[in-house]
Parts: structure tokens; C-alpha cells; sequence
């Protein structure tokens, strides 16, 4: 701004926030320079109609204001630098950038970042990795479950066959017999009843380490 002052004198004149002491506070790189050059870029300033540039604080946004006095020069290429900054937020941030035109004035709000917010987004993507990852884990438990039994229930009826028409001695029970205990334990892990108490105990402890650090 003290560049632009030097450059077009008493043909611009800003004002920049006054209170604001979150030193966390952040905005993408370069996106507040584009910005500035942007309403020297697309407005008119001179003497006699000044361009006043404001910058200030609101609901946690930073907002670039400017009065409007449109050069027509530029006006095909309209909009470039902000679909930049737009881009460029939807990369790290879920919150938008906001843009508001009418006949006096032109804002551009963008989302202040702070650290605490960076953490909350990547904590939620993070949730939502886990949630899926469980998921497919939970259905290939299921199918593997599911394939055991029907290979259980088609492979003993055919060994008790051959069993009753080659032998007296039925041996069939200890195939049918173990493997049905394997499965039956197989079924315990699957349905949750072998190691929910660990899933229980896993979700009090991140819930106890939750409310520590949010309280």
C-alpha cells in the first residue's frame, strides 16, 4: 500500500484494520497482493476521483474494498485474479471466498486461517478416511465370514456321504466338528462379540482426550 501511495499520490488513499491481534491469523500467499493490485489493475484513480481502498475485518473474513470506477479497457479479461484466489482456497479450505459488487463499491471477502481451523478440517477429513477404511474392512470380514460358511455347509454333507458309503468308522465328526469351531470363533470376531470391548475402550480414550483438549 505505502508502494501504491508513492506511485499515485493523493489519487489513493486505504485504511487498514486497527484492531486485530490474532497472531495465528493467515490468508493464502499472495492472495491480499493480487488482490490490492487488482483495484489498481481494473479502476480509474486520479485527483479528481480518488480511489479509496479499505481493508478490514468482518466475521472473520478478510475484506479488500474498493469504490468503483470501472476502467473499460480491461473489462474482457474480468474476474482472472479472483478465480485464482478461488482455486487456490479450495485447495486447503472448505470456506469460500466471497465477492459482492454493487453501482458504488466492489468487496472481496477471504477467509482468515488460523491453525485451530486447519486442524478442525484436516481432523474431519481424517474422520472421514477412518470411517471408510473401517468400512471396507467390515465387509471384507463379512465376506470372508460368509464364504467360510457356505464352503463349511457344502463341503461336510459331501464327506458325511462319503463317509457312510466307504467306512463303518465315522470319522466325518472331526472335520465337522473342528471346523465348526473354527467357524463359530470366526463369527465371534466378525459380528464383534470377540473384540468389541477393545473398540470400546479405543472410543473412551479418544473421547477422554477429545474433551481435554477442547474444554
Amino acid at each position: 500500500m505505502n508502494l501504491l501511495k508513492m506511485r499515485f499520490e493523493n489519487s489513493i488513499s486505504y485504511e487498514l484494520p486497527s484492531e486485530y491481534d490474532n497472531s495465528e491469523a493467515r490468508v493464502v500467499p499472495l492472495s491480499l497482493q493480487l488482490l490490492l493490485e487488482n483495484t489498481i489493475k481494473h479502476n480509474s484513480a486520479s485527483e479528481q476521483k480518488p480511489l479509496h481502498i479499505k481493508i478490514y475485518v468482518e466475521n472473520n473474513y478478510l475484506v479488500i474494498q474498493n469504490n468503483l470506477q470501472k476502467k473499460e479497457v480491461l473489462q474482457e479479461r474480468k474476474g482472472v485474479g479472483c478465480k485464482n484466489i478461488v482455486a487456490r482456497y479450495a485447495l486447503i479450505s472448505e470456506r469460500k471466498v466471497l465477492i459482492d459488487e454493487n453501482e458504488s463499491d466492489f468487496k472481496v471477502f477471504i477467509p482468515i486461517l488460523t491453525k485451530q481451523i486447519s486442524f478442525m478440517e484436516t481432523k474431519n477429513e481424517l474422520t472421514e478416511n477412518m470411517s471408510y477404511i473401517k468400512a471396507k474392512e467390515r465387509v471384507e470380514k463379512l465376506k470372508g465370514f460368509y464364504g467360510n460358511l457356505i464352503s463349511y455347509c457344502c463341503v461336510i454333507p459331501i464327506l458325511i456321504l462319503i463317509n457312510l458309503n466307504t467306512s463303518r468308522f465315522q470319522w466325518f465328526w472331526f472335520p465337522m466338528l473342528g471346523w465348526g469351531l473354527g467357524l463359530s470363533f470366526h463369527a465371534f470376531e466378525t459380528f464383534g462379540y470377540g473384540k468389541s470391548w477393545e473398540e470400546k475402550k479405543i472410543q473412551e480414550i479418544l473421547n477422554k482426550d477429545n474433551n481435554s483438549k477442547w474444554d
